[in-house]
């Protein structure tokens, strides 16, 4: 058996380390985090950025949180792991504490890993719902995860798909127009999926009139409509879920990233109809609703309740808007704190700038966009130096 060792002093750096290793699958930024704390990242000499990515809206409280680490050195003491096959107290309540923050009808849960595996599930419980249907209908500029079904209905994602075939037929229809929506929506359909605001594509809101037109189209055919909130859920429109923000129920939401404040987990809730005949081994997984999982996922619930997380996401996002189209920022979409910078230049450049001067942020689909997902502890100080960044860029 080979020896695992740290890295010696003088070792080369983590991004040299990690190509002896690990495939080539991912671009990195120039920069090696050492370690975090609140909303900042530090690397090993000492030099502190601003992070307002979020390990792609994964960190929603920053780094270091005292509950949180509280929580997970407390479960961990107590119980570390024990799978599905017994139940737990623990996972009870992370249910019930999801189903408290959604909206009236959402009121069963099933926990997995990760967006994509959540998105995965409940194309299963759509296809179930509507068995001999063939369709799914999403929106153009989607993204909604890497395995087979959620990879089949993320746009553009013939390039890196390798599986001969995708598992069902898909239309895309193009954002914001509710007559072409009406039209893909048949009886072959048995699902509509939406991200409220989608994410990759440049943080893109999709709008109220749409996903109502959405609810609409859904109850005229039958077919099972579904939130993708992995992103844009937990809090980060400003209300406990988009589907509380925009005041429009799916029959089914998906939860990921920040859903335990950075700890891998994920959720499907869903209306019990939309689940009804689901029996022992129609789903499944080996680590979702692990307790450590489920201690966390509560303790980041209760924290939205109980440090005014929503209203602080409201304030700092009204003040990103209003101070932040500045320089090279020609205008703001997105909503929350998901927020997209339009640029008249490739977004790249100031992605990069922006890292010269000591603050993170993410590319997009959209090359004209520089993406924030930035905890939802940001306040305004912190925007003051996203404006002081912008104002010297020019």
């Amino acid at each position: 058996m080979k020896e695992i060792a740290t890295a010696p002093a003088g070792a080369p750096s983590a991004e040299e380390a990690e190509a002896k290793v690990f495939l080539p699958v991912y671009h990195h930024l120039d920069l090696e985090v050492e370690r975090g704390e609140g909303v900042y990242v530090f690397t090993a000499d000492g030099r502190r950025y601003l992070d307002l990515y979020g390990g792609h809206a994964v960190a929603i409280f920053g780094y270091g949180h005292p509950q949180l680490v509280r929580t997970l050195d407390e479960q961990a003491r107590s119980l570390f792991f024990q799978s599905n096959a017994v139940p737990l107290q623990v996972r009870a309540a992370a249910g019930r504490k999801l189903i408290g923050i959604s909206p009236p009808g959402l009121d069963k849960v099933f926990l997995i890993n990760s967006g994509a595996e959540a998105n995965e599930n409940a194309l299963r419980l759509a296809f179930r719902r509507n068995p001999g249907r063939q369709r799914v209908v999403a929106i153009e500029g989607a993204f909604h995860g890497r395995t087979a079904g959620a990879a089949a209905i993320t746009a553009n994602s013939s390039r890196w798909y390798a599986f001969p075939h995708k598992p069902f037929e898909v239309d895309y229809v193009p954002r914001g127009d509710a007559q072409a929506l009406r039209r893909a929506m048949t009886e072959e359909v048995a699902a509509l999926i939406v991200e409220p605001v989608q994410g990759q594509a440049g943080a893109f809101a999709l709008g109220k009139e749409f996903l109502e037109a959405g609810r609409a189209a859904a109850d005229a055919c039958g077919a099972v409509y579904i939130f993708d909130e992995v992103q844009c859920g937990m809090g980060r429109m400003g209300a406990p879920l988009a589907a509380t923000f925009y005041g429009v129920t799916p029959d089914i939401v998906t939860l990921g990233k920040g859903i335990a404040g950075g700890f891998p987990a994920a959720a499907v809730l869903t209306k019990p109809e939309v689940a009804s005949g689901l029996g022992v081994g129609d789903l499944g997984t080996t680590f979702g609703g692990g307790p450590l999982a489920c201690a966390l996922i509560s303790t980041v619930v209760d924290c939205l309740r109980t440090e005014n997380i929503c209203a602080n996401v409201r304030e700092i996002s009204a003040y990103i808007r209003e101070t932040c189209r500045i320089g090279p920022v020609l205008d703001i979409q997105g909503e929350g704190l998901l927020l997209g910078l339009r640029t008249a230049a490739p977004g790249k450049l100031l992605q990069n700038a922006l890292l010269e001067r000591g603050i993170l942020t993410g590319s997009a689909g959209d090359p004209h966009i520089v993406r924030l997902l930035p905890p939802l502890t940001l306040q305004r100080e912190h925007v003051d130096q996203l404006i002081e960044a912008l104002r010297e860029i020019g």
